[in-house]
């Protein structure tokens, strides 16, 4: 027995901090993200086994101790992994959500060693709420107001491309992606599936008209 805790409440923190940092991962990994079901809990078991070495594992020396400094350590070394999770490719960038649920997860097994259990419980269900149900949210309100797919059908000569780039760049709106296919035996025509991303004051329509009115736009439509 360690002074002030005994061998089986230590099992039980390190058992719970299992369940927990599990919980939060098994939806990290279900969207096949870098950092999933595994990391998650690692670190936060990691997490859970400083903060009861912080407490107790230094009992007994004569020297003056700070309880809480290996676990300080863990709030900011969780960065590190974090950042391994985040990647750029062009102007977006990936893996933001998943290095916040490693830093939440961290502070989660740090309440767990800690003996805060409820706190913990409370913080798991709410970043599990988070990361499932507002998801939906996100892209059902957020994410589908400020980026459309849209899917153009125009004439395949030289500059129309441009025409349509240029319309796009007047109104402020973004080409997040663009894939082309020519149509017909001829190869007179070509369809453009474009993901854009409209300014926050910017209406799908007013863009709708704008390419619209390009000559050698066939037509148009939103991709849903």
């Amino acid at each position: 027995m360690i002074e002030g805790i005994n061998q089986g409440e230590i099992a039980f923190r390190l058992v719970i901090a299992f369940i927990l940092g599990g919980l939060v991962g098994l939806e990290r990994e279900s969207h096949n993200k870098s950092a999933g079901f595994r990391t998650h809990i690692l670190v936060c078991l990691g997490s859970a086994l400083i903060m009861l070495v912080s407490i107790y594992g230094f009992t007994g020396f004569a020297t003056n101790r700070d309880p809480f400094r290996l676990a300080a350590q863990v709030v900011s070394g969780i960065g590190f992994l974090g950042a391994g999770t985040i990647m750029r490719e062009g102007s977006n960038v990936s893996g933001l959500t998943t290095a916040a649920s490693l830093w939440v997860v961290s502070g989660i097994g740090l309440a767990v060693g800690a003996g805060y259990y409820y706190s913990a419980a409370i913080t798991t269900g709410l970043s599990f709420l988070t990361l499932i149900s507002l998801a939906y949210v996100e892209k059902r309100y957020i994410h589908r107001q400020l980026y459309q797919s849209l899917i153009l059908v125009i004439a395949e000569i030289p500059g129309q491309i441009g025409k349509v780039g240029n319309a796009l760049g007047k109104l402020s709106v973004t080409i997040k992606t663009l894939e082309m296919e020519s149509l017909g035996i001829d190869n007179t025509k070509l369809q453009l599936k474009m993901l854009i991303k409209l300014p926050m004051h910017t209406r799908l329509e007013d863009v709708m008209t704008e390419l619209v009115a390009i000559e050698g736009v066939y037509s148009i439509q939103v991709d849903d």
